[in-house]
């Protein structure tokens, strides 16, 4: 492993991946700036260009516009008071209070330090914590893998927005949509209904982009908003070291409770950054300053969002398991370049790989420097009329969709997933699962098949006998589901009261 990280290392110091990743992330902060348009749209809708470059040039572009849109989303917050993403609503409890007292600088300077440490840290514990864990999931046989796929959709359904039947309806959905087309063992023909067109299966670009670009823009119509925030500027003092080192413990607190909430499936950037929060409340000398425009409200969220980013990577990588809709628009720009994660992966192409985790720590590294000196530019980005933007996001939308494969039949998807996805967020219901549902189903069924095969039709000895840890597994399934059910009736009737 050490010498395929070194390997890895030496692969990734290419002047093309650096500018490509700086511009990934210029882009990325450019649209977390904007409120209402989010960072899973801006990575659906620029997906398509990483498959036309190298994959350790067009991963690596993605993955800075992850990470710049994560940060760019603090910086309306704390503004304006409007979060750009989802992961910046606890950014907004401190941020605009500061921006009020004149010192909108200070917090978005402690914003960009608290986001690159917390980043930085999670990516470099994960380039050390994924080999290991790839070397026991190379032990994995087809019914554990089997196991923790299902676990993992179980996870995913009960941790996504709304109701847990909301979330198993969907997945369930996702699951049936991955079945169109030929039976990965037996190459038989299912729920095409004689159309040639399909059998090959529905392809997950336009699903993507479909699912998390057109809703947003047909929300951004429908709201008719055509100005943008007031337009300003940072104002006050700059952050000085002694401001910082007060928030060194809380960043430290967010940067590990971010990363292990990270290498959950399923739960994502916005958890995170309200526990960060909670914590250094909780831990706070004097916690009444909180809510008021207290620097450690912007250090704890904004840290613990950021470092939930890296040990995403690691479900995703070593399993094949996106642990959020951004990584599934990853594992979309692996397959199309032609690499599957999973554990095959290690052993085909480790020096890849870590070069592609190594990149994740150079983005950190631009961040902090195009952060620092950009800040007063993307501040402005804030006024931005989205009407201005909504008929280019649609432009890229399109043709993105289409120069992939050429195929008129994916523009017909992209209308079809888009409309859905929009009825979707209308009636509150989460389209994460159900991509997961399409990703997972897949690998599933495939080591559902090679299960029977080793067993020789009598699966449940087969476990018993000689795969005990399929059993333990298997348990967990229904008693997660039944506890979230649980949770959630507890969280409707203290509503209801």
């Amino acid at each position: 492993m050490l010498q395929e990280l070194l390997e890895g290392l030496s692969l990734i110091l290419r002047v093309d991946t650096v500018l490509m990743t700086g511009a990934g992330l210029v882009l990325g902060i450019l649209v977390g700036s904007l409120p209402g348009f989010t960072t899973v749209m801006a990575m659906a809708v620029l997906l398509p260009i990483s498959f036309f470059l190298d994959p350790l040039v067009g991963i690596p572009f993605l993955i800075g516009v992850y990470k710049g849109g994560i940060y760019g989303g603090s910086i309306p917050a704390i503004l304006v008071g409007i979060p750009g993403t989802g992961a910046s609503v606890a950014t907004t409890f401190d941020g605009p209070a500061l921006t009020k007292q004149g010192k909108s600088r200070k917090a978005l300077e402690m914003a960009l330090y608290a986001s690159v440490f917390g980043d930085t840290a999670s990516s470099i514990f994960t380039i050390f914590l994924i080999g290991p864990i790839a070397l026991v999931a190379m032990r994995i046989g087809p019914p554990e893998l089997a196991v923790v796929l299902a676990l993992s959709m179980a996870i995913i359904a009960s941790t996504s927005g709304g109701a847990v039947k909301k979330g198993v309806l969907m997945l369930m959905i996702g699951i049936f949509i991955s079945l169109i087309g030929q039976d990965p063992i037996g190459a038989v023909n299912r729920f095409t209904f004689d159309v040639f067109a399909i059998q090959a299966g529905i392809d997950l670009l336009p699903m993507l982009i479909g699912l998390f670009a057109i809703p947003e823009i047909l929300l951004a119509v429908e709201s008719r908003i055509n100005e943008g925030a007031k337009a300003t500027k940072p104002e006050g003092e700059r952050l000085s070291w002694q401001e910082l080192k007060r928030s060194a413990r809380t960043i430290l607190r967010s940067t590990w409770m971010g990363g292990a909430i990270g290498a959950v499936p399923g739960v994502g950037q916005v958890v995170a950054a309200f526990m960060g929060y909670a914590a250094a409340k909780k831990a706070a000398p004097d916690p009444e300053t909180f809510g008021k425009g207290d620097l450690d409200g912007v250090a704890a969220p904004e840290a613990a969002n950021n470092a939930v980013n890296g040990p995403t990577m690691v479900p995703l990588l070593t399993l094949g398991i996106p642990g959020d809709n951004i990584t599934a628009i990853l594992l979309g720009a692996f397959v199309a370049q032609g690499l599957r994660p999973g554990p095959q992966l290690f052993s085909d192409s480790g020096a890849m790989v870590y070069a592609l985790l190594g990149s994740m720590v150079i983005a950190c590294l631009l961040l902090l420097v195009l952060g620092r000196a950009m800040i007063p530019i993307f501040a402005r980005v804030v006024a931005i009329p989205r009407s201005y933007l909504v008929p280019l996001t649609m432009i890229f939308a399109v043709a993105g969709t289409y120069v992939y494969r050429s195929n008129p039949l994916d523009l017909v998807f992209l209308v079809v997933f888009g409309l859905f996805g929009y009825g979707a967020r209308k009636l509150n219901f989460d389209v994460t699962p159900l991509v997961m549902g399409f990703i997972l189903a897949p690998p599933l069924e495939y080591a559902i098949g090679q299960t029977l095969l080793l067993s020789g039709g009598d699966v449940a000895g087969y476990i018993v006998n000689e795969r005990p840890v399929t059993l333990a597994l298997l348990a967990l399934i229904p008693m997660l589901l039944i506890f979230a059910l649980r949770n959630h009736l507890r969280a409707r009737r203290k509503a209801a009261a």
